[in-house]
């Protein structure tokens, strides 16, 4: 009877009256639907993460000035990795609509474009999202001896007041993010430095002072790209200005392609229609130059960078990474076009004139061919192998939702664990979201790839798989999963197998790594519970149980997962007298209903990054060569012996 009168009170309509109403301000829609406006929220751990999108918008804003010879200076301070302040000497936001620029959405000076003609922001929201997602905002605009400063508190405005000065003209804008929204957040100096670092690249002559340490660029792409390759390029950088584009490109000995691409200041890291018609027309030019070759001989190894300006950008989302106009202006010629046109007519007469550079490519061009060619049967073979292989039954898991599903809301959310064995992946199968999270099962031990060619990669049924799974063959245009994430054991084999996969990825796919797509997934490496009774800090209790799920609430025992031994430490102190210690082998010793939470939102990844100063080739060589002799006395030189341990890592 009581089953039948609540099916009866959810069969009664819904009231709907004039109460359920609500006009929300500008700055409340913000707060409320703020993936609508910067996209994901993050900690700070991911160059995605929204505090570095807040960063940029207000750091935009003074660009622009630049772009309109209006201040050739930037100063960025970050207090505490929390607090950030920006100071222009740009003209100063107009003091007369200082509240409406900053919390007024659709509210803007850059609709003309006779004044902000190549602006990256033209849709009136930028400032006005990072004062609704602050905690803490303050804009100061100093014009003609007078400073207007306003204070705001999560977008409701506090204060405001009006004074004298002889500060010079520009505008400063403090803001602290909401940590109820962007919870445990810190600013990262690395991820800030290269943001930083890519506006000098792109704005010749400007200088950015980040905490006090002097950042400018004097050859614009070029110094992008000697800051960030990684291998040696085969000949000169290659640096060419027009009026609106900016291109520099080498050749180097690795595999694949690698692209850096831009759009009125905008790193755009997912490329967009300028990025594949530079693709397109470079290929094009050097065939034609040459008479022969083919378009994937010729971009194989190929370095590059591209800058555009274009006449109000159309971006395909709010985070502003991919471009998606066609046309360079309202009206005008199409970017295609003009991004063709200009590297016919400079590249080809670059060829012309520099025949050592033409050289080089054709060498380097030629060696591609010949690997392609020799390896040309075992491809066929190997990609009707992984069709046979039918990935979803023997080794890929799949999820619903790809990174290549460009329409897609979640598809950055898409993700893809790399375990080894059935156990491991069948805990992680079992625990996972079947919408963005995938796996694959590897068999044993990978090979180690290095210093063997791309034939391999066919030839290896483990890197056949992976790589179609992948879909990285013809590059990252198609690549399916956004997060890349190696998934293996705590031990010394789950180590030399992240580090062999890890190698493949280095050797064959570098960009893959370059452009942030590999993680190591960090995994508890105790587990430390001990009964309810014995706690006496019922905040512990506490703390414990919102991380669990309401079955785990209702157990007897209070649980920690430690990924250290500090972490153990500390837990075995919390959890009061002889606590149950439990030290995990591998990951198939993790039940599922354990593992959600170390794939869940409280998941801890460690990004796999790449740097010039990595000196990988060097590192490859001893760690992975043939040098045996030399590892093992590295060994034995750098063993610790337990009984040398202090005694702050004995348990209790």
């Amino acid at each position: 009877m009581a089953d039948d009168n609540q099916n009866k009170e959810l069969m009664q309509p819904v009231e709907y009256t004039d109460d359920n109403i609500r006009h929300l301000s500008d700055m409340e829609h913000v707060r409320t639907r703020p993936g609508m406006y910067i996209g994901r929220l993050g900690d700070g751990s991911l160059p995605e993460d929204g505090i570095y999108v807040l960063l940029k918008e207000v750091i935009d804003n003074s660009i622009d000035e630049f772009k309109m010879n209006a201040g050739k200076r930037i100063e960025v301070s970050i207090d505490e990795n929390l607090r950030v302040s920006v100071r222009d000497y740009g003209r100063g936001i107009p003091q007369g609509k200082l509240v409406e620029a900053v919390s007024v959405l659709n509210t803007g000076g850059k609709y003309d474009s006779k004044a902000f003609k190549k602006s990256v922001g033209l849709n009136g929201v930028g400032v006005k999202a990072v004062n609704a997602l602050s905690s803490h905002f303050e804009v100061k605009s100093y014009r003609e001896g007078k400073v207007r400063h306003l204070v705001f508190e999560k977008g409701e405005l506090k204060s405001d007041t009006t004074a004298d000065t002889e500060d010079e003209t520009g505008t400063y804008i403090f803001f602290e993010p909401d940590n109820t929204l962007f919870k445990n957040y810190l600013f990262h100096s690395e991820i800030v430095e290269t943001m930083l670092r890519n506006y000098t690249y792109l704005n010749s002559g400007l200088v950015i002072m980040h905490n006090g340490r002097r950042i400018l660029s004097r050859n614009g792409l070029k110094d992008l790209l000697l800051d960030t390759m990684t291998t040696d390029g085969l000949y000169p950088i290659v640096h060419m200005r027009g009026e609106d584009i900016e291109i520099a490109f080498t050749h180097t000995n690795q595999y694949g392609e690698e692209y850096h691409s831009f759009v009125n200041g905008q790193h755009t890291t997912q490329g967009g229609t300028h990025q594949t018609a530079f693709k397109e027309h470079i290929a094009r030019t050097i065939k034609e130059f040459f008479g022969k070759y083919e378009y994937s001989d010729i971009r194989n190894g190929l370095v590059a960078a591209i800058a555009i300006n274009v006449e109000e950008p159309v971006f395909e989302s709010q985070t502003k990474i991919k471009l998606g106009s066609t046309l360079m202006a309202p009206e005008g010629e199409t970017i295609n076009k003009y991004v063709g046109d200009f590297i016919k007519q400079q590249v080809d007469n670059y060829l012309h004139i520099h025949s050592e550079v033409a050289e080089a490519i054709e060498s380097k061009v030629k060696e591609s061919e010949r690997e392609r060619k020799a390896m040309a049967g075992v491809t066929k073979l190997a990609r009707e192998r992984a069709k046979k292989a039918n990935l979803h039954n023997r080794k890929l898991r799949d999820c619903r939702i790809h990174y290549s599903d460009a329409k897609n809301a979640r598809k950055e959310e898409s993700s893809i664990f790399i375990t080894e064995g059935d156990s491991a992946s069948g805990s992680i199968t079992k625990s996972r979201d079947v919408n963005t999270q995938a796996v694959f099962s590897l068999r044993g031990k990978p090979l180690n790839s290095f210093g063997l060619t791309k034939k391999v990669v066919y030839e290896n049924e483990e890197f056949n798989l992976l790589q179609a799974a992948l879909d990285i063959e013809d590059g990252l245009d198609s690549l399916r999963y956004n997060k890349v994430i190696v998934a293996t054991d705590a031990d010394v084999d789950g180590m030399h197998i992240r580090l062999l996969i890890i190698t493949f990825f280095l050797q064959f796919f570098p960009e893959l790594i370059k452009k942030g797509h590999v993680y190591v997934l960090q995994t508890p490496l105790f587990r430390v519970r001990n009964r309810r009774t014995k706690i006496r800090d019922k905040k512990v209790i506490a703390e414990a149980d919102a991380r669990r799920t309401q079955r785990e609430r209702k157990s007897d025992f209070v649980t920690l997962y430690c990924y250290s031994d500090e972490e153990r430490l500390k837990a075995i102190k919390a959890l009061g007298p002889d606590p149950e210690i439990t030290r995990f082998k591998g990951l198939g010793e993790i039940s599922p209903e354990e593992f959600v939470h170390f794939i869940g939102p409280d998941m801890r990844l460690e990004q796999v990054t790449l740097h010039k100063t990595d000196q990988v080739q060097k590192l490859l060589e001893y760690y992975m060569g043939k040098n045996t002799a030399e590892r093992q006395n590295f060994i034995i030189n750098n063993l610790v012996i337990e009984e040398d341990l202090p005694e702050a890592q004995e348990e209790g």
